[in-house]
């Protein structure tokens, strides 16, 4: 691997152990074996490398949605049995300790003060919609439009949202795949009525 390499599995391993606040550049440097320089000039900053490091560790959590090809290859896509696999999947993710859900809580919660790693994330969270929408309906992810990805896909990344926050903050009480797909039923029910 080369420095540009190290620096990000440096700056995964910090985030993890440290949180974003509390993962300095030096951490990253003595993680990563690599020098202060080579943060600038592969990242251009701290911030911008934990914010790529982050999007890295959400993205390597796809097989785990999926149930590592279980929930597309047993149900059929759009259906309610594919929502509650799918989800029970991604709570899955959730209730393990040290789960890399409590980052984005303090993402989210360090936002306004860290604009460049918001902007970079906010691309991430419309590229996340792209992938749900796949995932939970079938299809190709380079064939979801602009569109979907604004209603439909929006829509799951607002429903994962709430979920980690829930998670994070009372896993006790967060709701379980059933009791997501029992709500989804019973809003699909009272639309269906009129």
């Amino acid at each position: 691997m080369g420095h540009r390499e190290d620096l990000l599995e440096g700056a995964k391993r910090c985030l993890l152990q440290k949180g974003f606040a509390r993962t300095t550049a030096r951490d990253i440097v003595k993680e990563s074996g690599t020098n202060l320089a080579s943060i600038g000039y592969h990242y251009g900053s701290k911030d911008a490398l934990l914010a790529q490091a982050y999007v890295s560790l959400v993205e390597g959590m796809g097989d785990a949605f999926d149930g590592n090809g279980n929930a597309a290859s047993v149900t059929e896509p759009g259906s309610l049995e594919r929502f509650r696999g799918v989800w029970s999947n991604i709570i899955g993710t959730m209730r393990d300790p040290g789960s890399i859900w409590h980052l984005s809580m303090e993402i989210l919660v360090m936002g306004d003060e860290m604009p460049e790693v918001r902007d970079h994330l906010a691309l991430a969270q419309r590229e996340a919609a792209r992938g749900l929408v796949p995932l939970l309906m079938g299809g190709r992810e380079e064939d979801v439009s602009d569109e979907t990805v604004d209603t439909l896909g929006m829509f799951y990344v607002t429903l994962m949202t709430g979920l980690i926050a829930q998670w994070t903050f009372d896993p006790k009480t967060a709701p379980d795949a059933e009791q997501l797909a029992e709500g989804l039923r019973q809003v699909i029910a009272g639309v269906t009525k009129r």
